[in-house]
């Protein structure tokens, strides 16, 4: 496992930087689903004590990234697919209900801050690092922002994190060119509607963005591995 030292950036507390390096370390894939955790080498590799390590990890297990148990053993949370599925629903919905309020209510700064996220877009590779998950991230967060519904923002940035997880997942079997070329038209779509107004065609395009995604396909993997195969998502 890598640890490379990350850009520097203004923590607050050592439990705060812990939680900061633990997290990108699970969501780039270095500490792997279901991995146990080993904690004093853990702690060492990132430069901290035990203490907030620990405190760290209580954060992410409320965030469902970890599992702790009653000896305060840790590990990574596996995916499943039934999370993969509830995630998969919760996005049907509130993604395109995002898109419609976006193209209603955006501002000249949301749409400065759309085309700014959109120029930093890239199809994510089969194994992306943690910076490529980002621009993908900065590009909805961006979408999801100009719909000023703070509590519809919170609610998906939250899920975002463990949808990563999939997302992961998926990309490891591989996309064929024409997948990602479908990929960056809805990205541009999803541009130019918001951008114009039309609540409606912004909403029938993330509609579509979720049930060909990533996340979908990761939902149809592990079903298959559950000997689920055939059963719609």
């Amino acid at each position: 496992m890598t640890t490379s030292a990350p850009a520097a950036e203004p923590f607050t507390t050592k439990a705060d930087y812990a939680y900061q390096r633990v997290k990108e370390l699970i969501l780039s894939g270095a500490l792997a689903p279901a991995a146990v955790i080993a904690q004093a080498q853990l702690a060492g590799e990132i430069g901290i004590s035990t203490t907030p390590l620990r405190e760290a990890l209580r954060r992410l297990k409320s965030e469902g990234l970890v599992e702790l148990d009653a000896h305060r053993d840790a590990r990574v949370a596996p995916l499943t697919a039934e999370e993969a599925r509830d995630l998969l629903e919760l996005r049907r919905s509130l993604d395109p209900l995002a898109m419609a309020l976006a193209a209603e209510r955006r501002t000249k700064a949301d749409i400065a801050a759309i085309r700014a996220a959109a120029g930093g877009l890239r199809p994510l590779p089969g194994d992306p690092a943690y910076e490529h998950l980002l621009a993908h991230r900065r590009f909805h967060v961006a979408l999801y922002g100009a719909s000023h519904n703070e509590l519809l923002v919170q609610t998906l940035d939250s899920l975002w994190d463990k949808s990563d997880r999939y997302r992961r997942l998926a990309l490891a079997e591989g996309r064929s060119q024409a997948a990602r070329d479908r990929k960056s038209a809805e990205h541009e779509a999803l541009v130019d509607y918001v951008i114009a107004g039309d609540a409606e065609r912004a909403a029938a395009v993330m509609r579509e963005h979720i049930d060909t995604s990533l996340g979908a396909q990761a939902v149809r993997r592990l079903r298959t591995e559950d000997g689920e195969d055939g059963i719609d998502v």
